[in-house]
């Protein structure tokens, strides 16, 4: 499961990502976002490995993504194929965040 909140419009997005007996991950969606909504209808049983391994304008993800969702800095369809990597069992499970700084030292980069 992923939670993730959108940020400024305040509208959050549960994800819950299950593998089925046939490899192919299954998909719930919970949100307080009607256009996230919309798209989540649309989600079928997806392969983990066709979608990670997708260009992001091939990603059946950001394709449905483009169709329903009008703010394109939105997090969720990231959170979504987070979740369905993980479920797929081809990443490890580590939080992901999106933090305004305002000092590049700050960064922690190396």
């Amino acid at each position: 499961m992923v939670c993730v909140d959108a940020g400024v419009c305040k509208m959050k997005t549960l994800i819950i990502a299950k593998e089925n007996d046939m490899g192919m991950v299954e998909i719930e969606i919970k949100s307080d976002c009607p256009n996230i909504l919309k798209m989540s209808w649309r989600l079928e049983p997806m392969s983990p490995y066709a979608e990670v391994e997708a260009e992001f304008h091939e990603s059946e993800v950001y394709k449905l993504a483009n169709d329903s969702i009008p703010h394109t800095a939105c997090p969720v369809p990231a959170g979504i194929v987070k979740a369905l990597e993980v479920a797929g069992g081809l990443g490890l499970k580590r939080n992901s965040t999106i933090s305004f700084i305002s000092d590049e030292s700050e960064a922690g980069l190396k």
